[in-house]
């Protein structure tokens, strides 16, 4: 999970790497205010859960406080990446005299950490890794293996630091190796760590992304307002709610809405409908034996989705049983009702048994099976993902 440049300043002064004074504004009223009471020129930078915010034009420099306002409401008019900016860091613009980077990261080929250092950073970076790869310089470390200070020294010794800055730059390194290991970080980045005219090493920019499985270990982060998140951009409406339902789901910008059993099957779920021309509306995974109750609410994601069109269910019993999937599929047709088509296939662990009970309340009441169908191992995978695009399609059309 990824956060906000903000957040990440916040932890870079608890552990004592320099970072500019900042304020947030979630309006251009407030961006004139700080403006004001600052009488310099300032920074206005756009607060997104993506990259890129610089050559989109995400992050502007004021010289003149007067025109701060008009700036501010030009950057909350603006969409980086289709993310709304909400929010503004004002921040003193800086006397830039260079560029470098600085990040720890994981090395997951090698199972090791990985300190990454550059005399040039900024937001060529990227190009800068893959043009003139000799410029990056990397050390690999064993998770539980310390950075001692003279390995720090060396390492600012070979961006091409001089004598008097040396002993500032090892702190910060020191620093943002500690505070990765720390917060159990899979990246804490600085770009720039820029060399101001007062010859001051400053981390102008932060992107810190941590392991959101280990959030739990860090209740003060909660605390501070950081909670769990996507790696870029905010969660949806129903992604809060299945996250609060403890069901993995993520919205994607399809109209086939997604109902499998299991991650693994989900995935397959997902090429099948790329394969046959749709486009799935999300991801979502059941767990292993959910529950009815579950799978019921699984299904009002879906059902309250405006962007589903026909929903896709596959159920592949294993762990989890078919009988427990029509249970719950049942459950969610008598206490909700189905307003989208779907169609549905189940084999393996007790698949029988599911279509008997499919049967059975078909049976009782033939008016919650309207817009549902449902197969057996009788029926090709392939056919009832093909069947589910066109349903979708069908259902555009009458939109």
């Amino acid at each position: 999970m990824r956060l906000y440049e903000f957040e990440g300043k916040e932890l870079f002064r608890k552990f004592k790497i320099p970072v500019p004074e900042g304020r947030l504004a979630s309006s251009s009223s407030e961006v004139e205010k700080i403006a004001a009471e600052w009488s310099e020129p300032i920074v206005l930078k756009s607060q997104v859960l993506t990259g890129g915010r610089g050559k989109v034009g995400g992050i502007r420099p004021v010289d003149n406080p007067h025109d701060a306002g008009a700036v501010a409401k030009q950057l909350f008019e603006l969409k980086i990446r289709g993310f709304p900016v909400e929010r503004l860091l004002v921040e003193p613009k800086l006397d830039v005299i260079k560029e470098m980077y600085l990040g720890v990261t994981i090395d997951r080929i090698n199972y090791k950490v990985v300190l990454i250092a550059s005399a040039e950073g900024g937001v060529d970076i990227e190009e800068t890794a893959e043009k003139s790869p000799e410029k990056i310089v990397r050390r690999s470390f064993d998770i539980d293996e310390d950075l001692y200070r003279f390995d720090a020294v060396e390492l600012a010794k070979d961006i091409g630091l001089q004598s008097r800055h040396l002993k500032d730059a090892a702190q910060i390194i020191m620093a943002v190796f500690e505070l990765f290991k720390t917060y159990d970080a899979k990246l804490v980045e600085i770009n720039p760590l820029v060399l101001t005219g007062t010859n001051t090493l400053i981390a102008a920019d932060s992107r810190i992304s941590l392991d959101d499985d280990a959030l739990f270990r860090h209740p003060e982060l909660t605390e501070t307002g950081i909670k769990k998140r996507h790696e870029e951009g905010e969660m949806t409406p129903r992604e809060q709610q299945a996250n609060e339902w403890e069901i993995p789901y993520l919205d994607l910008d399809g109209d086939v809405g997604m109902f499998p059993g299991g991650a693994g099957f989900g995935i397959m779920g997902n090429d099948f409908i790329h394969y046959y021309g749709g486009r799935p509306a999300n991801f979502m995974d059941s767990g292993g034996g959910p529950t009815p109750e579950r799978l019921a609410r699984m299904l009002v994601l879906l059902n309250e989705n405006p962007n589903v069109k026909a929903i896709f269910g596959a159920r592949f019993g294993g762990i989890s049983r078919c009988d427990d999937f029509a249970r719950g599929v049942i459950m969610f047709l008598r206490e909700h009702g189905l307003s989208k088509p779907m169609v549905t296939r189940m084999t393996g662990n007790m698949w029988r048994e599911g279509v008997r009970l499919f049967d059975q309340a078909k049976k009782e009441n033939p008016e919650l099976f309207r817009n549902f169908e449902f197969h057996g191992i009788e029926t090709p995978i392939e056919e009832i993902a093909r069947r589910a695009v066109t349903l979708a399609r069908r259902q555009e059309a009458l939109e």
